[in-house]
């Protein structure tokens, strides 16, 4: 790996959806909304459109499979998201998992926002709205965010001002046909970086029932250390960490992987893994997905080898408490993803997979924190994360033998610059703590790391830094409606 420095519920409402799909409009289109909602008259009827103004759509598959996180197992299930991702192609699905999907139901979550902040600007009391406000500016904010992030080139300072983004969306539609310019990343950045400012001190967490289910106040924190790190504003990184966690209390929220977790079985682990129950989820959403089914089972995916690499030896000299199952001799799973499958009616024999995605946690705002530190230098801070880190996910940990140092850093990868090790030794931890989640892609496009992915029958496929298959395609009918597709050689 090149580290050198380069620089749960749903609501069942449909407003002003973002169509963009394969169907015969190709533009964004209203639709209003069901006899109960013609009205967004109380702040409770907005906080329940608001449960819709997250993506209810999942980026695992598609971003893991072009990941360095698999391998081709020869057999195994085939999903268009899955191996058209793992062979660098342009995904040929429009259904679960696929980008189009998520495409769709982000500017889906979009609309829901935008409807949310209208009925908000308009209500006779708008001071009785500022936690809905908030929730719909700081969602807003990170269903485009997610959008930059798939569809875009990565931000990066030299490039974001000439770089394409994706369409910045900030008003209810109000006709069937209009045109949507991509702008820039840059231009994408700062518009996000503008309602999550103003959306951040408007949250309420009082304002919930379950408050693991939105942009509760540590998820709000834990996606601007997230957005910054990104945009490469490390101080800020470090202000966001701090507010979300004083002190040392963020090592008071961490999963524990090698204590309460290690005594579950396989199904207790899935159960409570994507659950508000769990201290470290700071934000889950139910997704349309067959992760829950095929995470493991796929053709390309975890298999021993990659299994090995990602989760065997570490710095510490420790085992990593992560239990890896198997089903035959090639599957490899932690427990993560469980199916929920909802049917179509009551007496339907048929029905939709559903799946609780975590899409913020405790851990994260540490790797986020010990990130940026690590950029500014501050190598102190970094080994007291990563340490804190490792007592809560090494077997048996012991402080007199599984202590990181900087020496051991800098032997474990061979380099006496100490950004390089620790970096090298945050990202591993990171790849390890997010396998089978879809993390490592992002991680990669930011560090601009080379993916090779290797055939059954030998064959190399190697995509590098830039090149056209680093952003996921557009949806080919938003060409019709101005668009320019992402180019493809």
């Amino acid at each position: 790996m090149n580290l050198k420095p380069t620089i749960y519920k749903r609501a069942a409402v449909a407003v002003t959806v973002a169509l963009l799909l394969t169907t015969g409009c190709t533009k964004f289109l209203e639709q209003q909304p069901d006899s109960t909602w013609t009205a967004l008259d109380t702040p409770q009827k907005v906080a329940k459109l608001l449960g819709t103004a997250y993506p209810q759509s999942s980026y695992i598959v598609m971003c893991e499979s072009k990941s360095d996180n698999v391998a081709d197992k020869g057999i195994g299930e085939s999903e268009r998201p899955n191996s058209d991702s793992y062979l660098f192609q342009d995904v040929q699905s429009i259904e679960e998992d696929s980008p189009e999907a998520y495409w769709a139901a982000s500017y889906t979550a979009i609309a829901a926002a935008n409807q949310a902040l209208k009925a908000c600007a308009e209500a006779a009391d708008s001071t009785l709205y500022s936690a809905q406000k908030g929730e719909a500016l700081v969602a807003r904010a990170y269903a485009h965010f997610m959008l930059v992030n798939i569809f875009s080139h990565i931000y990066d300072p030299a490039t974001a001002a000439s770089n394409p983004g994706i369409p910045y969306v900030t008003e209810p539609e109000t006709v069937v046909h209009k045109q949507y310019e991509r702008k820039t990343v840059a231009y994408v950045y700062e518009m996000i970086e503008k309602d999550l400012l103003a959306g951040l001190p408007l949250i309420q967490d009082e304002a919930y029932t379950v408050d693991r289910y939105h942009f509760n106040r540590l998820a709000a924190y834990a996606f601007a250390t997230r957005f910054y790190l990104f945009k490469k504003d490390y101080q800020k990184v470090l202000y966001y960490a701090e507010q979300a966690f004083p002190g040392d209390q963020l090592s008071l929220h961490m999963r524990p992987w090698n204590s309460k977790y290690n005594n579950m079985s396989p199904a207790q682990i899935r159960d409570l893994y994507a659950n508000a129950a769990e201290d470290a989820n700071l934000l889950i959403v139910e997704t349309k997905s067959l992760a829950g089914r095929y995470m493991g089972r796929y053709r390309y995916d975890l298999s021993f080898a990659k299994e090995v690499e990602i989760l065997g030896n570490n710095i510490t000299g420790g085992r990593w408490a992560y239990p890896v199952y198997y089903y035959g001799n090639q599957d490899y799973f932690v427990p993560k993803n469980t199916e929920y499958f909802v049917k179509n009616s009551v007496n339907a024999t048929i029905g939709q997979p559903y799946v609780m995605n975590v899409l913020f946690t405790t851990e994260e705002v540490m790797f986020n924190r010990a990130e940026a530190n690590a950029w500014l230098g501050n190598y102190t801070e970094v080994l007291k994360d990563l340490n804190l880190f490792a007592s809560k996910r090494i077997t048996n940990y012991n402080a007199a033998t599984h202590a990181i140092t900087m020496a051991r850093m800098q032997n474990r990868y061979g380099t006496a610059d100490q950004r390089i090790a620790s970096l090298e030794t945050i990202l591993s931890f990171k790849r390890a703590e997010y396998v089978q989640e879809g993390m490592r892609w992002f991680d990669m496009l930011r560090y601009g790391m080379t993916v090779t992915h290797t055939r059954i029958n030998g064959a190399d496929l190697v995509l590098k830094p830039g090149d056209d298959q680093c952003t996921f395609q557009l949806p080919q009918s938003v060409a019709n409606s101005g668009l320019e597709l992402n180019p493809r050689k």
